[in-house]
């Protein structure tokens, strides 16, 4: 007789596969790398002249040029700091786990008294789980670009106090979540994060069908309040690296309110 706790375990190994490295179904189209002038100061760097209104946008995981690329791109008058640090969300997490390394980072930015927007790619989400811990009420805004994952509970449910951080947030001021089909397999996907946020904060999630950025297929949208989901078509690693390619994109979602 097979005992339950050996099936629970097969359960949790065939619940989930980690998704394809390949795809050939969506075109993928990526950013080229092109010249743009601005001004540097230590991590961050500053394009025309901003203003006590003017955004920081303080960016975490990602190939930096990409990430200053596309913030010049949407924004006159703007300061970017694009941090990249390694592989995986704890790094990014011990990085900023005291208001000390975030504070540094913001004067690097010459942020004052400007509005900050804090965004992320992948593993990035580890340090703005961690600035949210101590510094949420220097955040204007945020936005999670296939960026919020969690540990799975014994119900294999996202663990709620890995998330609880970011639906405060949500409840004053604007978070948008950008997410793929991409599923890890040992750990909740962003799928299953939003889901967890859409279900905590009271939205309702709706089909659509419309083109994203490059090539990307937009199969639903939640929103509610300052809380936004833009769910996406695929489950490959392309999909996923997608996402950062449409960073010029999702910048346009958060609307900034002093």
């Amino acid at each position: 007789m097979t005992s339950a706790a050996l099936v629970a375990g097969l359960l949790l190994q065939i619940a989930q596969n980690p998704s394809p490295m390949t795809d050939t179904t969506r075109t993928h189209q990526r950013i080229e790398k092109r010249a743009i002038s601005g001004r540097t100061h230590g991590r961050a760097m500053t394009f025309g002249k901003p203003n006590k209104n003017s955004p920081v946008i303080l960016h975490f995981h990602g190939a930096p040029w990409l990430i200053q690329q596309g913030t010049a791109q949407q924004f006159k008058n703007v300061t970017v700091a694009a941090i990249q640090i390694g592989s995986g969300s704890r790094v990014y997490g011990e990085a900023f786990a005291t208001r000390v390394s975030f504070d540094e980072l913001l004067r690097e930015s010459e942020a004052a008294n400007r509005p900050v927007i804090l965004t992320s790619f992948s593993a990035g989400y580890g340090a703005i789980r961690s600035i949210l811990s101590h510094s949420s009420d220097r955040i204007a805004g945020i936005v999670l670009i296939d960026s919020l994952h969690a540990g799975y509970d014994a119900n294999r449910k996202p663990f709620a106090a890995d998330l609880e951080l970011f639906a405060a947030f949500a409840e004053k001021k604007p978070l948008i979540v950008i997410h793929s089909e991409v599923y890890p397999g040992t750990y909740a996907s962003t799928t299953e994060t939003a889901d967890w946020l859409i279900a905590r904060l009271g939205a309702r999630r709706k089909p659509v069908l419309r083109w994203g950025p490059g090539g990307m297929q937009q199969l639903s949208e939640a929103r509610r309040g300052n809380f936004k989901v833009l769910g996406f078509a695929g489950n490959t690693a392309p999909d996923h690296v997608d996402q950062l390619h449409g960073y010029a994109t999702w910048l346009r979602q958060v609307k900034i309110r002093r």
